[in-house]
């Protein structure tokens, strides 16, 4: 490679490494605000659920089922809704929804559906005080910025990000945070739950 190949080669790090600096720097300003009491508020949710359903749209969604994922690591009976093999919901369960709007239509109807069976809802949003955060029984606020915010209505946070990127982000961490809490509770270590890993790859 030339001198002036090998330049380049750094110009470029240089400027990947600002942005993925510039990135880190917003997860964990924001992350920082994440409430410890709300996530132990939803690890005792899922602690006493019977079985655990998660849900969420978009990018968000990936989030979701990554936490459904690891929810069965935990030994917990999880199901990600929308799915074939997902069974119907009962009392004794959880739901854990992932919204940042809150108003995602297909979100609404599960979370209005699941709370008229009596089941126990947990959703990770933005915006608390908006449809699915009204109905839930347990509300974890996640800053992060969205274009189908309201007319008028502010945004949690601040992102050189397009569009929900720092809140999709932030619910992925902060449900790898919950699974941090869940494992002393549900007695679970990372080699009990590798016993669990799937093995049909």
């Amino acid at each position: 490679m030339t001198g002036g190949a090998n330049a380049a080669a750094g110009n470029g790090a240089a400027v990947g490494n600002a942005e993925l600096r510039a990135i880190l720097d917003e997860v964990g300003a924001y992350g920082a605000r994440i409430s410890g009491r709300e996530l132990k508020a939803a690890a005792e949710a899922i602690v006493r659920a019977r079985r655990v359903f998660v849900a969420g749209a978009g990018r968000t969604g990936f989030a979701s089922r990554a936490f459904a994922n690891r929810m069965m690591h935990l030994g917990k009976p999880a199901f990600f809704v929308g799915e074939t093999t997902t069974p119907s919901v009962g009392e004794g369960d959880v739901l854990v929804v992932g919204s940042g709007s809150g108003t995602t239509a297909s979100l609404v109807a599960a979370v209005e559906k699941a709370k008229g069976i009596g089941v126990e809802v947990v959703t990770l949003t933005m915006f608390p005080d908006h449809r699915i955060g009204a109905l839930a029984d347990v509300v974890v606020a996640v800053p992060g910025v969205t274009p189908k915010r309201a007319p008028g209505e502010a945004q949690s946070a601040e992102s050189i990000q397009p569009m929900g990127s720092l809140f999709e982000q932030l619910c992925w961490l902060a449900y790898d945070a919950l699974v941090l809490i869940l494992m002393p509770l549900l007695g679970q270590t990372g080699e009990s739950m590798f016993e669990r890993h799937a093995n049909l790859e």
